[in-house]
């Protein structure tokens, strides 16, 4: 880990310096630990939301770091045919190997360094499952899913994918090049990432080299979180110790700070972290399994909709392998 690297930081563009006589660093609101569970068909997870404060994330909902595990042949699981509705879904994988399907004749492949994001709108079925090769011989298996909630004017749009290859991702260095900046989604100074969203979003992977600090302008009007994927460092301008698997919420400013530690261990030996941001929607949030709505009955009618089949059908799978999504 990870999968987008090069070879000399100082040959990207840099993000510029944030003046720190007229910026304001945010502070440190929260600081959470991910519990761990299984997920789909058991494969493990770090629940990084949990015991956060929904307000604080909003417009994010939930977000799942997918292993990192070393699968025996035969052990690679992923998730089978389940509805989505109201939302948008996230995939990013550093290692491994993920297919992806849905009812509407959408689908694809992503691996290492690529982002799958399907709007599921209206609603739809999905399915995520390592391919059949993969699963036979196993393998390291290392991502993460995030849920970004759409405003109620949005619920009903289309369906639709992007798949984001690796090689589409904005490559960016800090100041004094310590530090790698995927941008995936959203603007960092004056930088685009190629993800579209319905949702105003910032999103970022970034890898700070030991001792490294990375200070990057943030909107004011956006959230800030920080999720550490692997390693250990501080965050805020009181520099709150944090590592992997926790989760940081920053206050009010327009500055987030990152600072990876001298001394890193070997079987992680850099700071990898997720940084969020995004504009948000303060409507109400009705949210049941994979229905995120404004209101119950809304989330009810999803249910009998999804039991009805009006969120699809399971395309047919013949003989040979050859999907029918009729």
């Amino acid at each position: 880990m990870p999968a987008v690297t090069v070879d000399d930081l100082l040959t990207l563009p840099r993000v510029g310096a944030a003046d720190q006589q007229l910026t304001q660093d945010r502070p440190v609101r929260s600081l959470t630990t991910a519990p761990r569970g299984f997920e789909g068909e058991g494969f493990p997870v770090r629940r990084a939301f949990a015991g956060a404060d929904l307000a604080d994330l909003d417009p994010f909902i939930h977000l799942d770091q997918m292993g990192e595990v070393e699968y025996a042949p035969g052990e690679p699981k992923g998730t089978p045919w389940h509805p989505h509705r109201g939302f948008e879904t996230v995939t990013y994988m550093l290692d491994g190997i993920l297919d992806h399907q849905d009812s509407h004749g959408g689908g694809g492949t992503i691996t290492d360094g690529d982002t799958q994001w399907m709007t599921a709108g209206s609603g739809l079925l999905h399915i995520e499952a390592p391919p059949e090769h993969v699963v036979m011989k196993g393998g390291l298996f290392h991502g993460f899913q995030l849920w970004v909630n759409l405003p109620r004017d949005k619920k009903w749009s289309p369906p639709r994918y992007q798949d984001l290859r690796g090689s589409d991702v904005t490559l960016l260095t800090s100041p004094d090049g310590g530090t790698l900046i995927r941008l995936i989604a959203g603007d960092l100074d004056d930088h685009a990432g190629p993800g579209s969203t319905y949702t105003p979003i910032t999103l970022i992977h970034a890898t700070l080299e030991p001792g490294a600090q990375l200070r990057l302008p943030w909107r004011s009007d956006f959230n800030a979180l920080a999720y550490v994927l692997a390693g250990r460092g501080t965050v805020g301008r009181e520099r709150r110790p944090i590592e992997l698997g926790q989760l940081a919420v920053f206050g009010e400013g327009d500055t987030v700070t990152v600072t990876a530690a001298e001394s890193q261990e070997s079987r992680a030996p850099k700071l990898d972290v997720l940084l969020l941001g995004g504009q948000p929607i303060r409507e109400p949030v009705a949210w049941y399994g994979p229905f995120v709505m404004n209101t119950r009955a809304e989330v009810k009618q999803a249910v009998e909709d999804f039991q009805a089949g009006k969120l699809g059908r399971i395309p047919a799978i013949h003989a040979g392998g050859n999907v029918d999504p009729s």
